[in-house]
């Protein structure tokens, strides 16, 4: 949702806690089919002129060819009208759970966009709203014991992932310690699988729900669907008990301090060290250099990335346990923030970075060093010359390695390396050029750029 000013505090809240936190023994079970998967997130409302499933549907082939595994659809129910903001809405201010936003299309609409994404070979998972509804939801006069409120009666505005009220004026908090409405909420999600077909869900500000309502909810979605996929918007490891997969929104922002000069890329040894004591080995961890909290209120990755969104994505496509995920348009350089409330339609027309994220996705279905969570390799610093603007890092998993380095630098680099584990004859992935590493050597990386060396 949006939270552009509280993100900064929330990040340092939830990387304190990750750290602090006791990762679980063991992560919950990853159906089959996510182990080399990567994750596509569509702003319905603004990928087509028509904003409909029907017009977002003759998109499908073009996801796939791009090599997309699982489409992640924000919430697509009706949008509160009372305290709306903008005359559009905020998608996160759900009316009703169990129904469809007209604007969209029909149920069968979204039937029929979700068969054929399956046809295509790819899974469909919904962004679900726990936290609050829309003032205008039934469940406000219905079951007022469903909301917190205030001293005086009023429903309260949602809160944010330290409890506090926020200004979110057009949602009402739900009430977790109303046993009703905990088993309300929890067959509203059952529908979505059982009528919608769905494969999961991501789920919003996962960590403002108890995590009790998690462990519950976890065993019950399963017994209805074994393979379901859950997303949690947080980064507690405890999450991993329930959750497949979690945000990286530390290493975003470190990411965003890094490739702006601020910070040296020596921090992000610091980063990994502690994902590796605070995260059980099954862990998947979405990375990402936009979606829909950035785009729209922190600006596009151009904005915040400069020329260097190019390497920070290639890194946090490639390091350890990272599921990469990609936001409505990036392919296409999307150069602008969509507008939140309103219909503000994607321009398809920019230059197209296609042939790059296409590339990227192929290393990762290819290349077993790269798999997800526990079938992928371990990530090992490979040390260079070069100073603070160049990372490089080597995984492997059975015969398959891959040497990672990027430069956040103004110019070219000529790094030397030490003690690579597996030298010999290596393929460069994206111009194909075959190269000799030595145990020692030098690798010539670009001004902003990257080499993905691979065998």
């Amino acid at each position: 949702m949006r939270r552009a000013l509280l993100r900064a505090a929330v990040t340092l809240a939830l990387a304190a806690g990750a750290a602090s936190a006791q990762a679980p023994a063991d992560s919950v079970a990853h159906p089959e089919w996510s182990r080399r998967a990567v994750m596509y997130e569509v702003n319905v409302r603004q990928y087509t002129p028509e904003g409909t499933f029907a017009a977002l549907q003759t998109h499908l082939p073009r996801l796939r060819s791009l090599g997309v595994d699982i489409l992640w659809l924000m919430p697509v129910q009706p949008i509160g009208v009372l305290h709306r903001k903008g005359s559009l809405g905020s998608y996160y201010a759900i009316r009703d759970y169990s129904a469809i936003n007209p604007e969209h299309g029909t149920e069968a609409d979204f039937r029929a966009f979700v068969s054929a994404a399956h046809v295509q070979g790819m899974k469909v998972i919904l962004d679900w709203v726990p936290n609050h509804t829309a003032h205008d939801h039934e469940w406000i006069t219905s079951n007022p014991g469903f909301y917190e409120r205030r001293a005086d009666g009023t429903v309260l505005n949602a809160r944010d992932n330290e409890g506090r009220e926020t200004d979110w004026t057009d949602v009402a908090e739900l009430n977790y310690s109303n046993a009703a409405m905990r088993r309300a909420m929890l067959g509203e999600m059952k529908w979505w699988l059982q009528s919608m077909g769905i494969d999961g869900f991501r789920v919003d500000v996962a960590g403002g729900v108890p995590m009790d309502f998690w462990t519950t909810a976890g065993r019950e979605l399963r017994q209805v669907r074994p393979d379901v996929f859950l997303l949690a918007e947080s980064e507690d490891p405890r999450m991993h008990s329930v959750f497949n997969m979690t945000y990286g929104w530390e290493l975003h922002h470190l990411l965003h301090e890094v490739v702006q000069g601020k910070k040296g890329t020596s921090a992000l040894d610091g980063y990994f060290a502690r994902q590796d004591s605070a995260f059980g080995r099954g862990a998947y961890r979405m990375y990402f250099t936009s979606n829909h909290d950035e785009n729209s209120w922190k600006g596009t990755e151009f904005e915040r990335m400069g020329a260097n969104h190019l390497p920070a994505f290639v890194l946090s496509a490639t390091v350890q346990q990272s599921m990469p995920l990609l936001y409505t348009g990036q392919e296409a350089s999307l150069g602008k923030r969509l507008r939140f409330f309103e219909k503000d339609t994607v321009d398809w027309s920019g230059p197209s970075l296609a042939p790059f994220y296409r590339s990227v996705f192929d290393l990762k279905h290819r290349n077993g060093a790269l798999a997800n969570g526990p079938w992928g390799g371990p990530q090992t610093r490979l040390r260079t010359s070069g100073g603070e603007r160049v990372f490089a890092f080597t995984r492997t998993r059975g015969s398959n390695t891959v040497v990672v380095a990027v430069n956040f630098g103004d110019t070219p680099v000529r790094a030397r390396y030490r003690s690579l584990a597996r030298p010999g004859s290596y393929t460069d992935w994206f111009s194909r050029a075959r190269t000799a590493l030595g145990t020692s050597g030098t690798i010539e990386i670009p001004a902003h750029g990257y080499r993905v060396l691979v065998r």
